[in-house]
């Protein structure tokens, strides 16, 4: 079956700057290569605030680690809608500065905060480990929405590629658990 022309002319272009493909590397060896060449991809907008955080352990079920988290304001209104980004990658790629771009355009075009969540990988971590740490986040911003000046009934979860599964099955675990406030996905 052959590939998606969109997909062809992006590995196309990903090899014209040295990016070898992914079947070629190891884990390790992709994460270098993405993070050595994010910057080929895009410009990223200006926005109002970005600053990194972290959700510490002891505010998250027993076993968790921290999970580190970059947010994106577009503008210095004290309450925001919020949007819970899970970056894409198969799992295995991908973090807060690769996605940057995206969580900036998104915050600024959709007017409400991105927090962007750099939840543990695979193959080092197995599942159900990067959807304990995005159901987490989620909670954990919506338990703590006040002092992060978020609306805490406008919270949506999204993402791209792997990401966007990582958003439907926080979605299902808000809607299991009672979580409330996440009114998109």
């Amino acid at each position: 079956m052959p590939l998606d022309p969109q997909v062809e002319e992006l590995l196309r272009e990903l090899a014209e700057i040295g990016c070898p493909a992914l079947e070629d590397c190891s884990p390790s060896e992709a994460r270098r290569n993405l993070a050595s060449r994010i910057d080929s991809f895009s410009e990223l907008e200006d926005i109002s605030l970005t600053r990194d955080g972290i959700a510490p352990a002891e505010e998250l079920p027993a076993g968790l680690p921290s999970i580190p988290y970059r947010e994106y304001r577009p503008n210095d209104n004290p309450v925001l809608p919020a949007l819970v980004y899970f970056h894409g990658g198969g799992w295995v790629i991908g973090d807060l500065d690769t996605h940057e771009g995206i969580c900036r355009a998104l915050a600024n075009e959709a007017g409400c905060a991105v927090f962007s969540v750099d939840y543990r990988l695979a193959p080092e971590h197995k599942y159900p480990a990067a959807a304990e740490d995005c159901y987490a986040f989620t909670r954990w911003l919506s338990e703590n929405a006040a002092e992060k000046g978020i609306d805490a009934q406008r919270i949506a979860v999204g993402g791209d590629s792997a990401g966007g599964n990582l958003a439907a099955v926080v979605a299902l675990m808000a809607r299991e658990s009672g979580l409330s406030g996440i009114c998109l996905q």
